[in-house]
């Protein structure tokens, strides 16, 4: 019995120990042919990697580009587009460390959100006749209207049914 708990140990446990530990670079390092190189820092990518003699050689991401975290790419991102056919403007322009971060345009609110900035937006929805704003729409929101009561009237733009006069 003890034999087969050893053989359990052995065969099951200490593999999956290995999975979970098996990193031999640094949080700060990535490893390539063998070797644990550091890592370029934000607004840079890898120009050449470190050899056992030099260190790796960082580039400063091109115009257009950027790299938002420490890391071991050859190549930067390309800085996203905020499209006006999709409901966007630039909130904050696109860095060498930083993507483009865009906005919903006026009347507008955002229906997908990445990395704190808005890919897509919609434009609010306007309330019909007999019923009122009974919310407005924010750049995170739809407009909510509600239908008026009974001996009320909207033309849809109010934010809150009138009177009939008679």
């Amino acid at each position: 019995m003890i034999t087969l708990k050893i053989i359990v140990l052995f065969t099951v446990i200490v593999p999956l120990h290995y999975d979970f530990c098996w990193c031999r670079c640094a949080d700060a390092e990535y490893e390539i042919d063998g070797r644990c190189c550091p890592m370029c820092a934000p607004g840079a990518r890898v120009y050449r990697h470190c050899t056992e003699n030099i260190s790796t050689t960082c580039a400063a991401s091109p115009e257009f580009t950027y790299t938002d975290e420490p890391n071991s790419y050859t190549k930067c991102f390309t800085c996203s587009v905020c499209d006006s056919s999709r409901g966007l403007r630039v909130k904050k322009a696109c860095r060498w460390w930083s993507d483009t971060v865009c906005e919903p345009l006026e009347q507008f609110y955002c229906t997908e959100r990445i990395k704190g900035s808005c890919r897509n937006a919609v434009k609010h929805s306007e309330c019909s006749a007999g019923q009122y704003i009974k919310q407005a729409g924010t750049p995170s929101t739809d407009t909510v209207c509600a239908d008026c009561e009974a001996d009320t009237y909207s033309n849809g733009s109010f934010s809150s049914c009138l009177p009939h006069t008679m």
